[in-house]
């Protein structure tokens, strides 16, 4: 069936699952994957009617400059996070924080929130009904002020290029 189609409803997800398959389980045995295949092929059959339409992004080029950042700072998080714990004289400002948002795409909202939860330290929590607040948690937070606008100039502002919010 051509990509796209009814039996590959969305083929970059598919790809996508497989290959985190793999990387989560930091191997290419044979057994991993197929199963990441079929992981990668079941998976959005099962959601599929979830899915109201399809993600477009207008900038994909912002997306790519994005990933970079994401993974320099899940890097500084984790050594930061593993900082503050292996040194019993610090001691962690843990916070929940309502981040206002500027994004109005849905998917927009969902990588935000993604990338935030990957961040070693930090959760989404939730999100506003009415989409205009993220609920954040994080393990250190200081500075409210300073997180807010941490998060919005190096996630959102690429996210709102790239989605063209």
């Amino acid at each position: 069936m051509m990509a796209g189609g009814k039996w590959l409803p969305h083929p970059i997800l598919s790809l996508a699952l497989a290959a985190l398959w793999l990387l989560l389980n930091n191997t290419a045995a044979l057994g991993h994957v197929l199963l990441g295949v079929v992981l990668g092929l079941a998976l959005p059959l099962v959601i599929r009617r979830f899915w109201s339409g399809r993600m477009t992004v207008p900038r994909p080029a912002a997306l790519f400059r994005l990933l970079p950042v994401v993974l320099v700072d899940i890097v500084t998080a984790n050594l930061a996070v593993a900082a503050l714990i292996l040194n019993p004289v610090r001691t962690p400002q843990p916070l929940f924080l309502r981040f206002p948002l500027e994004l109005e795409d849905r998917y927009a909202i969902a990588l935000l929130a993604g990338i935030i939860t990957l961040s070693p330290g930090t959760v989404s929590a939730e999100l506003s009904p009415d989409r205009r607040y993220l609920l954040i948690h994080g393990l250190n937070i200081p500075d409210e002020q300073a997180a807010v606008a941490h998060i919005k100039a190096r996630y959102e502002a690429p996210l709102k290029e790239a989605f063209g919010c």
